[in-house]
């Protein structure tokens, strides 16, 4: 980092601490344990972490997920924009997950017997400012009105924790983190409050203390998406193309996905800017590959 002022905090900041946070199995026990405090014969031996993986940019992938005992998936998004298209994403994350669970056990999908599959239970950890008052989300209430369909899909909603539990602690350090942001601007300053202050407050204080450095690099970033964005407004990039229309609309689009490929932002956004179809711009990126 060259300067202070250079640095940002990541919007997604958050999220990238509790992806980071439990990859550790240490933590999911505890917080397998908020969500079954009934379950109190639960050990680290029985977690098997199963989170989706970004290993290619268009690849399904999760912030967590774990097994229980090979009886339980348990699926968990943190999200600090609220949105109830969370229920479809946890559906497509399902849906991964069971595909891979499947193949790794061997299990015949098309034989007579039925299948002994691990139960799912699907949750959302929100940390926005919008007052949530629902426990929970169904498919069939965001998206159908009401109606009973052939599908339903329920995720859980949680906004705190209870008697300091993980989920607790997890929240209140993005309230900590929301705070110095507002105090100190998107900068180093803010991440090192932020984590002295949760130290100081017992906020996940085990964790900050032995991965401080690395929360840190997580938490802070020279440039993020909204940042290189700004080179690329919609206005820009329609300018852009009124100039070329006498060069060729077309061919004036594919230098801008091009550019904007190179500066490595998201394929849905640059569908989004640049006016072509998800499709096109992957071909694009595929022609740039080779």
């Amino acid at each position: 980092m060259n300067s202070k002022s250079d640095v940002i905090v990541k919007r997604g900041a958050k999220d990238s601490v509790f992806v980071h946070l439990f990859q550790d199995k240490k933590y999911v026990l505890q917080l397998y344990k908020a969500l079954h405090p009934e379950d109190v014969d639960a050990t680290e031996d029985m977690i098997e972490i199963i989170t989706l993986e970004n290993v290619l940019t268009d690849n399904i992938y999760n912030d967590l997920g774990f097994m229980i005992d090979k009886r339980l998936i348990v699926l968990v998004e943190a999200q600090s924009t609220w949105t109830a298209n969370i229920i479809l994403r946890a559906l497509m994350y399902l849906a991964q997950t069971y595909h891979d669970y499947i193949a790794k056990e061997e299990l015949n999908v098309y034989g007579s017997k039925t299948l002994d599959l691990p139960e799912p239970e699907m949750y959302v950890i929100y940390t926005g400012n919008k007052k949530i008052e629902k426990e929970a989300i169904t498919l069939s209430e965001e998206f159908f009105g009401g109606r009973k369909t052939d599908l339903e899909v329920t995720v859980h909603v949680l906004t705190d924790g209870k008697e300091h539990d993980i989920i607790y602690q997890y929240v209140a350090l993005t309230k900590v983190l929301d705070d110095q942001v507002k105090l100190h601007g998107r900068t180093r300053e803010a991440i090192i409050e932020t984590i002295r202050i949760c130290k100081d407050r017992d906020l996940l204080k085990q964790y900050l203390t032995e991965h401080e450095q690395e929360v840190q690099d997580i938490m802070i970033t020279l440039f993020d998406n909204e940042t290189i964005l700004k080179g690329y407004t919609r206005e820009k990039v329609n300018a852009a193309l009124n100039e070329g229309i006498s060069k060729g609309e077309k061919k004036n689009k594919i230098e801008i996905v091009k550019k904007m490929l190179q500066e490595s932002l998201p394929i849905d956004l640059i569908v989004r800017v640049s006016g072509l179809s998800d499709s096109e711009v992957k071909a694009i990126r595929a022609k740039m590959v080779n």
